[in-house]
């Protein structure tokens, strides 16, 4: 199946409503398993949260299978390593092959019970359910913030709570400090000091529902729309100036870009601003917003800007290695693409080759990134479906930004 995407108008203007966070969703499921009178409304409809919340229902399922879901894959790790039962969790052939021992490794520090059923330190997992030996661990911080989520939310359900020493660089921490304020916000006190967090004990909250902040991470490919289209005011529902999600970054990048983000009650309008000039050349370190490389890369290429973004080592072990599918993709459009080590270079050009067929890996960000080129050249999208991991109404949001689809 793909996607010929066109675009009938570059002059864009609409009222948008995107679902709740993804990240934020995932966390608080889990909580919500812990917890059974905290009570969560505008869930993110992605098929990540709705195979979590599926696996949680099941409690009783010998076999899991949670598909591509990565963030469902680590939490439920955690989460079923001291619940009572036998489980094997399971996952797609990529799943399979995207790495786990570190977060085992952790958890079998505290008592857990998990064995590798095919190849060491990857899924399939066999998980039979214990009681914690021990209330600290020490966990690498630069591989995966998931590991670390994922420990933090089953902290407090510990007797004598959970104290995490995090060894070597922090990487991706906002989605860290995203965990332990909502956290703080289910009523778990916590604390995160130098290289040490602390999660208390807690074996009952207080009654409360928590209503979701819309994913900012999908409010990106909205931004590069704005920035690559002639004119554009977009209003996006559901965001919050103050956000938990460290992809809310993306409105400070795109300013650079020419598109001004302005805060209204809960929503934000998205503006193309005139006579802005733009650089020629634009570098950051995502270390901390890995899911925001792929829509600053298409960007810079469809605005002719040379880019240097560092610190996307994670990458690699995402739905696909990353890295090499933007390399791989961009340069389609005559774009002269570079990786050193955890760095993408691309060095801008005055136009770009036309009519090109982006093949997506299996990953929905390859998919939703690349989309809005078609306000540059007609682009066909392999393989749409994929974005339905993530953001399922995506394709209609997008038609109703003057984006003709043609689906075959």
């Amino acid at each position: 199946m793909y996607v010929e995407l066109t675009a009938t108008d570059k002059h864009l203007k609409s009222d948008l409503t995107i679902t709740g966070s993804k990240s934020e969703t995932n966390r608080l499921l889990i909580l919500q398993a812990l917890f059974s009178n905290l009570k969560i409304e505008n869930q993110s409809d992605s098929d990540d949260s709705s195979v979590l919340q599926q696996a949680l229902s099941a409690k009783n399922q010998k076999i899991i299978d949670i598909g591509h879901a990565g963030t469902a894959m680590r939490f439920l790790t955690a989460y079923f390593a001291f619940q009572k039962g036998e489980r094997t969790l399971t996952g797609s052939p990529r799943m399979q092959n995207r790495p786990i021992k570190v977060l085992v490794e952790a958890l079998r520090k505290l008592g857990a019970d998990i064995q590798y059923l095919q190849q060491e330190g990857y899924p399939p997992l066999l998980i039979r359910g214990s009681n914690p030996t021990s209330n600290a661990v020490r966990i690498k911080a630069d591989v995966s913030s998931q590991y670390i989520s994922a420990l933090l939310l089953i902290g407090a359900s510990f007797p004598q709570g959970l104290k995490i020493t995090l060894q070597g660089e922090v990487l991706s921490r906002p989605y860290i400090e995203m965990t332990l304020s909502l956290l703080k916000k289910v009523g778990v006190q916590n604390k995160f000091e130098n290289n040490q967090i602390t999660i208390s004990p807690l074996t009952e909250i207080e009654a409360k529902t928590i209503t979701i902040e819309s994913d900012w991470s999908s409010a990106s490919y909205f931004y590069s729309l704005a920035a690559l289209s002639e004119t554009a005011v977009l209003k996006l529902s559901h965001f919050k100036k103050n956000s938990l999600q460290g992809d809310a970054k993306i409105a400070k990048f795109f300013n650079k870009f020419g598109v001004s983000t302005y805060y209204k009650n809960d929503s934000i309008l998205l503006k193309k601003e005139k006579n802005v000039e733009l650089p020629s050349y634009f570098e950051t370190d995502l270390s901390h917003y890995p899911d925001l490389a792929q829509t600053l890369a298409v960007t810079c290429l469809g605005l002719g800007i040379s880019f240097k973004l560092k610190g996307l080592s994670t990458l690699r072990i995402k739905e696909t290695d990353r890295l090499n599918a933007l390399q791989s993709e961009l340069s389609k459009f005559g774009a002269e693409i570079k990786i050193k080590k955890d760095i993408l270079i691309g060095k801008a050009r005055g136009t770009l080759n036309q009519n090109i067929k982006i093949d997506t890996y299996d990953d929905h960000r390859m998919a939703m990134a690349f989309a809005p080129l078609v306000l540059k050249t007609k682009i066909t999208i392999q393989h749409p479906q994929v974005v339905s991991k993530s953001f399922p109404t995506y394709w209609k949001l997008l038609q109703r930004c003057n984006i003709e689809q043609v689906f075959q």
